[in-house]
């Protein structure tokens, strides 16, 4: 089971937000524990995430999360709906 975090580069005030994603909610929870980010900040749309800033990115890839495309992502959430 892996965390990824994507390339989106969209702006929220003076921030610069990407996105978090996991195989499962428990690992999606997990690294945002580790890396500071509260759970007021989780997603749960259809594609459960959280929205990151690239200095909390950059601690997730530290803490062994995977850098992907957006695309990439698009194509995880797809193929997760057929299982």
């Amino acid at each position: 089971m892996t965390v990824y975090v994507d390339n989106m580069r969209a702006r929220y005030g003076r921030m610069i937000m990407c996105h978090m994603h996991a195989d499962t909610v428990e690992e999606l929870h997990g690294m945002a524990d580790k890396i500071g980010i509260q759970r007021k900040w989780f997603q749960n749309t259809k594609r459960p995430h959280y929205d990151i800033c690239l200095s909390k990115r950059m601690l997730a890839v530290r803490h062994g999360a995977q850098q992907v495309s957006t695309r990439d992502i698009v194509k995880m959430f797809k193929a997760q709906r057929k299982i």
